[in-house]
């Protein structure tokens, strides 16, 4: 292999590595559950895009030939990041709403509440309602 794409491979690496251990260090670190979200959706999902390039890059220049497994790894990671992340938060936002599970404020300072009157804008699922056909049925 020729230096540069030695060089290449290796800074890709390091890259990689480096925001996995940013992502990793974050999940750790934050303390409360929607600031530890963006350490493994955010940063640890660029890491490991980084460290899949350099491996393409890798056997691309050694062995010739393009190699389909680790574009199918960063599909699935890129399309499954998000929607878990988002899935988390909702469960998150819910159990707060509901005060199943009190959470630590964070850095960002505490979360938004509801209105008491039901009226503001809150991005979880609403209370279920007393006077609609399904719980009439279902009571």
């Amino acid at each position: 292999m020729s230096g540069i794409v030695e060089i290449v491979i290796a800074g890709l690496i390091l890259l990689g590595a480096a925001f996995v251990l940013i992502g990793s260090w974050g999940l750790v670190r934050l303390p409360s559950t929607m600031e530890r979200l963006h350490g493994p959706t955010k940063a640890t999902t660029l890491g490991l895009g980084g460290l899949l390039l350099a491996s393409v890059v890798f056997f691309q220049v050694r062995l010739g030939v393009w190699t389909a497994h680790e574009l199918l790894i960063s599909l699935f990671l890129f399309i499954t990041a998000p929607i878990s992340a988002n899935m988390i938060a909702k469960v998150h936002l819910h159990r707060a709403r509901t005060g199943d599970r009190p959470d630590h404020d964070g850095i960002a300072g505490p979360p938004p509440r509801p209105d008491p009157d039901g009226e503001g804008e809150w991005a979880t699922f609403e209370a279920p309602h007393t006077d609609t056909q399904a719980s009439i049925e279902n009571p």
